[in-house]
Parts: structure tokens; sequence; C-alpha cells
């Protein structure tokens, strides 16, 4: 009853992402946000952009993303092309946020993200700038920092 998630069918779209951050915004903050890396260094499907996404938003997700998430599903025809997302502001208001990344096939995503320039080339490189982070990592994602 504590965990909340978008009505991914809902009809109105931009409503619900509105309403998504409405819900944060009257609960205060969230105490804890859990995030994945994905290979192109998007957060909770912020992908990379020209600037960072504030507000909870409808994406389009890009090729490597779908192509990561193809594993989950019967076939490339029934991976999702769009995604809901919280935005980055909600996501660096949290109290804490824990990264979670494992394999080889990270670390370079990693390095950048977390010891380059914050920039939303790589949305999670604004994680740097959030008071509260935990960055878990097995020693492949880590081997280049």
């Amino acid at each position: 009853d504590r965990i909340h998630i978008p009505n991914g069918l809902a009809k109105d779209v931009q409503a619900e992402c509105l309403a998504y951050d409405e819900d944060i915004a009257n609960a205060g903050r969230l105490d804890l946000q859990l995030l994945g890396l994905g290979a192109n260094g998007h957060i909770g499907f912020n992908e990379p952009a020209e600037s960072f996404s504030l507000e909870t938003n409808c994406v389009d997700l890009t090729e490597s993303t779908i192509n990561a998430n193809k594993r989950f599903f019967a076939s490339y025809d029934d991976v999702p092309k769009q995604a809901y997302t919280m935005g980055i502001q909600s996501i660096m208001m949290a109290k804490k946020v824990v990264v979670v990344v494992s394999g080889a096939d990270k670390a370079d995503i990693v390095a950048k993200a977390f010891t380059g320039p914050v920039t939303p080339q790589v949305p999670a490189s604004i994680l740097q700038m959030h008071p509260n982070v935990i960055v878990v990592v097995d020693e492949a994602a880590g081997s280049l920092i």
C-alpha cells in the first residue's frame, strides 16, 4: 500500500502524469528511490536528451533500451516502445537513492555517470548532485572506476 506507479493504461496520459506528480507532492517526498542504470545512462527511463525532464512523462524508448528489455517478452514486437518515467525532479527529491548495476557491459556508462560531467546526455550523472546516493555495482560494472 506504500508503492505507487502510474497507470500505464490511462486514457489521458498527460493527466495521469500530472496526477502522479501530485501524489508524490502530497506525500511530501519519496523515502527511497530504487533505480537501475540503462546501458545508455538512463535512470527510470529518463533517456539521454538535450535537457533533463523534470516531471513525470511518457517517453519514446531508445532502440538500446528496447533491445535491453526484449528478453522479458515473447517477441521484439511485444516490447513497449514507450514508457512512463518519473521526472528527474522527483527522483532528486527522494530522501535516499539506491542504484544497482551489474555486468561488464555497464562499466563504461558507470564511469561516465558517476565520475564524468553532469549532463542530460547521461541522465544518471545528475545523481552526482544528490546528497544521499548509494551505488551498488559488481566488480565488472565498477571496473573502470
